[in-house]
């Protein structure tokens, strides 16, 4: 078994563990959930799932990187860079064949940090590193410019970036004032209070200020209720996505895409 499972903690409990420690770790938990909340949904929704998915994502996922990471002050998350690879395996294979991607990618990370594949990664170039990560910021920022400006298009949106910039301008005659000004009111309070109060849930404050601001003024914007319904109120049971050959070799390429955006982004 490695060592981080056991040992963690066993040291934790060796060196004491009161209600001083158990406060200060309540507090933090309760603020990256608070952090997480609307974060988990956003990046559902930009890699094309439902939002709901994403706050299963975080809860379970949450769960286990503390239960099995190997630091005692190991947060887990949702990391934006992966918004790309999820959003076309989504488009190609459907939500089962995401969920048995990310199955085969566990796999593949476990088997390379037991070969201790990891130590190749350095030779990878920091240049590379940097200008993947831009590539994926400008891919994920063309993607919310619909929803940002509110606009209707004649059909579905495009995946690549040059169609979908082509057909967002077409559509350029259809802005909602309502929805930009909604979202400008919510990236400036985000970018306020991480400047004068650092330590505040900013993302969950802006959240709660625009959608107080929008119910006030009744603004005629989409909803996350309004466009995807109802959040459940529990966790669904665990469940296998389906299994084959085929469905394992289709998916393949999408699995070793996920293994090496996880190994470059933790390493």
């Amino acid at each position: 078994m490695p060592d981080s499972l056991v040992p963690k903690t066993v040291s934790i409990l060796a060196e004491g563990y009161g209600a001083a420690r158990l406060k200060a770790d309540a507090f933090a938990g309760l603020t990256v959930a608070i952090v997480a909340l609307p974060l988990s949904m956003a990046i559902a929704i930009a890699s094309g799932v439902t939002p709901v998915r994403g706050l299963y994502t975080a809860i379970v996922g949450g769960f286990l990187v503390s239960l099995l990471g190997g630091s005692r002050v190991q947060i887990g998350g949702p990391a934006g860079a992966f918004i790309v690879l999820v959003a076309a395996t989504v488009a190609r294979h459907g939500v089962d064949g995401l969920l048995l991607a990310t199955l085969m990618s566990g796999f593949m990370l476990i088997a390379a940090g037991y070969l201790r594949l990891g130590r190749y990664i350095k030779f990878i170039p920091y240049p590379v590193t940097v200008g993947f990560t831009a590539g994926i910021a400008v891919i994920i920022f063309a993607s919310q410019l619909r929803d940002l400006f509110g606009l209707t298009l004649a059909g579905a949106e495009p995946g690549p970036i040059v169609d979908k910039v082509a057909a967002l301008a077409q559509a350029a005659g259809t802005v909602s004032w309502a929805a930009v000004l909604t979202a400008a009111l919510t990236v400036g309070i985000i970018l306020a209070l991480r400047r004068v109060r650092p330590h505040w849930p900013g993302m969950l404050i802006a959240v709660a200020a625009a959608s107080t601001f929008v119910a006030l003024l009744q603004l005629p914007t989409e909803t996350i209720g309004s466009r995807f319904g109802g959040i459940p109120r529990g966790l669904p049971l665990p469940a296998l996505p389906p299994l084959s050959l085929e469905k394992a070799a289709a998916v393949f390429p999408d699995a070793l895409s996920f293994a090496l955006l996880g190994a470059i982004e933790s390493l």
